[in-house]
């Protein structure tokens, strides 16, 4: 074995061609199961794509960094299933770009957040995170409510969602900027819309308080809410038990 590895130490191409062949061999062990995908995803007839504020609201959970801090991945273990509930399906992060699984849980993992806590509390919460949880070392984003909610590249953002495959339509499309306002204003014949196009259990309603304007933290708090809430897939009794 050593005297092979000498060998190939001492010739250039046989070396080339051995660092080929192993990192090919590796290559096709992580891309195989992509070939079976259609198989190993789960079927979600009753997935929803996000509306135009909660892309918003996930463009500005990006842009803070969130993901750093939190995880929006359920593993299958048991201890996790107790606390955050059902783990994570495949299927639920498929329109998600990119996924924002994460890999460090400074807070808690938001995979199931939605709906968990009311707009206020969200809205305190992010504001200024210790007047809801006192040894929270989460920073402020005071700002979020003070800064208007930029609307009108939304159309932009949502065809860039359907070029990688997410199903929008161009109603959808076209009336973006308008849905994003009519999800955070219930009275409006806007938010009757929303509804139209994104299904009677769109969360519709004044997320951060604010009657005048649509803020970001309006998009934010809106995004956080459906976390979780975009298809039922995981909720269904035939899923395995946790380990």
């Amino acid at each position: 074995m050593f005297g092979l590895h000498y060998n190939l130490e001492r010739s250039a191409i046989g070396l080339v061609v051995f660092i080929v062949l192993v990192a090919s061999i590796g290559g096709l062990i992580e891309i195989a199961p992509l070939f079976t995908i259609d198989e190993t995803v789960e079927k979600a007839p009753d997935m929803r794509v996000y509306t135009p504020l909660e892309v918003a609201g996930r463009n500005i959970y990006i842009r803070e960094g969130c993901y750093a801090c939190h995880s929006q991945m359920i593993r299958t273990l048991r201890d996790e299933v107790e606390r955050y509930g059902p783990y994570s399906l495949a299927v639920e992060s498929s329109y998600d770009h990119p996924q924002l699984w994460g890999s460090k849980r400074t807070g808690p993992d938001l995979a199931r957040l939605g709906n968990k806590y009311s707009d206020a509390w969200h809205t305190v919460h992010l504001t200024n995170p210790r007047d809801v949880v006192r040894e929270s070392k989460m920073p402020a984003y005071r700002w979020l409510l003070r800064d208007t909610l930029r609307t009108d590249d939304l159309s932009n953002h949502l065809t860039a969602l359907r070029t990688v495959g997410v199903p929008y339509t161009d109603e959808q499309i076209a009336n973006a900027a308008l849905d994003a306002y009519g999800q955070a204003n219930p009275e409006t014949e806007a938010a009757d819309s929303v509804a139209e196009r994104y299904g009677a259990e769109t969360n519709i309603r004044m997320f951060d308080g604010v009657t005048d304007r649509l803020t970001d933290m309006d998009a934010l708090v809106a995004y956080l809410q459906v976390l979780g809430n975009l298809t039922d897939a995981a909720h269904q009794p035939n899923q395995p038990e946790a380990e």
